[in-house]
């Protein structure tokens, strides 16, 4: 025979039921009522986008940040323009290689360029870079029968002046004379070319590549024959003592004798002070 339950179980139920009960009316009424819109509203879609108008407010904008563009529309230019202005202030250079002069150093002329801090180079013009400060010329040379070529900055500090020293016969048909670097087209060395015309426009005789004899010790003091030496006038052959020959050690001194004498001498004393 099951044993009867007892009836005090399922009040004790009851009674945790409704104490979560209270508890849970106690709290939904500490919430405030949702306030509600008492206009009326509209009926029609065009009342209605500007009933919701109404409620939301705009959104605050803020114009842009002033831009350089209105005060310099091309910086680039504006830069190169006040590089030129340091660098080559008379514009003698810029002229030089400008499309618009019709004197300006083209393709296929040979060119000498005097630096501040090495020797002068001539060379056969093969190529001009225009990149306004960056502008180059490509010039190119044999020395002891080996093609040199050498890339020259024309507004760098470093190039105290760029000299035209030959024309070419006939305009380039090409804007670069790469071709040239062929044996067949090759021009070779240039260096009596512009020797020659240092020589006319100092008013001295024709220099040939054998004028110059570089003097590498104090011993060589006995010039070779029909040479006369520079610190001596040009009917002396006594040269003294070997200190009198010390500043121009190491350097090619020894020149032929001129129809003016003394007049070539100076001259070419002139060539080597300038370079």
């Amino acid at each position: 025979m099951a044993t009867p339950r007892p009836s005090a179980w399922p009040l004790a139920a009851w009674k945790t039921a409704l104490r979560q009960v209270r508890s849970s009316q106690v709290q939904r009424r500490g919430f405030a009522d949702v306030a509600t819109d008492s206009r009326p509203k509209a009926l029609h879609a065009n009342g209605l986008i500007k009933q919701m108008s109404k409620v939301h407010q705009p959104i605050k904008t803020y114009p842009p940040p002033p831009t350089a563009t209105a005060k310099c529309k091309d910086p680039i230019a504006a830069v190169t323009q006040s590089q030129l202005s340091v660098l080559d202030p008379t514009g003698a250079r810029a002229h030089l290689f400008s499309k618009a002069n019709p004197e300006a150093a083209k393709v296929g002329d040979i060119l000498l360029v005097r630096q501040k801090n090495g020797d002068p180079f001539a060379g056969v013009c093969l190529n001009i870079r225009r990149r306004g400060v960056d502008t180059a010329v490509l010039l190119r040379n044999q020395l002891t029968r080996v093609g040199v070529e050498m890339w020259y900055k024309v507004f760098s500090p470093n190039v105290e002046g760029i000299e035209v020293v030959q024309r070419r016969e006939k305009r380039a048909r090409r804007a670069r004379l790469y071709y040239m670097r062929k044996p067949k087209h090759d021009l070779g060395s240039v260096d009596n070319i512009w020797v020659r015309s240092e020589g006319k426009a100092t008013g001295c005789a024709e220099l040939s590549s054998e004028t110059f004899v570089t003097l590498k010790s104090a011993t060589e003091l006995d010039p070779p024959q029909g040479l006369n030496c520079l610190c001596c006038p040009a009917d002396q052959t006594d040269h003294g003592e070997a200190g009198a020959l010390q500043p121009y050690l190491g350097r090619a001194e020894w020149v032929k004798k001129g129809p003016s004498g003394e007049s070539f001498n100076d001259g070419i004393r002139k060539i080597f002070e300038s370079g």
